[in-house]
C-alpha cells in the first residue's frame, strides 16, 4: 500500500529502474557513440518536454539502443545524425510526443482568453 502511495507522488518506481538501467547502457557505449548519445541524451532532456513516463522511458530506450546497434555494426555517428544534429535530435523526439507540460498551460491560457473575451462581449451588449 505504501508503494501505491509513493508512487502516486513520485512516479513508477519501475519507471525509474527503467530509466536507470538504459543511462547504465548509454554509459557503456565505446567512443565516440556515448558521447554522442549522452550529447542527444541531454538535449532531449531540455527540448523534450514530455511529461508522461512511459512515453520518456520508451522514447530513451529506443534512443540507446539505436547506439547499441550503431557500436556493433560500425555506422559512423555522421551517418546518423547527419549535417543537422540539432535537427535530427527534434525529429527523434516529435516521434515520441504525446502530452507535454506545456498543454496544460496552452488550455489554462486558451479559457482565460476565452472567458475574456466572453466579459467583453457582455459589456457591449
Amino acid at each position: 500500500m505504501a508503494a501505491k502511495w509513493i508512487e502516486a507522488l513520485t512516479g513508477s518506481l519501475e519507471q525509474k529502474r527503467e530509466y536507470k538501467q538504459q543511462m547504465a547502457r548509454l554509459e557503456a557505449l565505446p567512443a565516440p557513440y556515448a558521447e554522442a548519445a549522452r550529447a542527444l541524451n541531454r538535449y532531449f532532456m531540455y527540448y523534450g518536454a514530455i511529461a508522461d513516463g512511459e512515453t520518456l522511458v520508451t522514447m530513451l530506450g529506443d534512443h540507446v539502443e539505436l547506439w547499441e546497434r550503431a557500436a556493433v555494426d560500425g555506422t559512423p555517428v555522421s551517418a546518423i545524425v547527419g549535417d543537422d544534429p540539432v535537427g535530427f535530435a527534434e525529429t527523434f523526439v516529435s516521434s515520441y510526443r504525446h502530452r507535454e507540460w506545456i498543454d496544460k498551460e496552452r488550455q489554462r491560457l486558451v479559457t482565460a482568453i476565452g472567458s475574456a473575451i466572453e466579459q467583453e462581449r457582455g459589456r457591449e451588449s
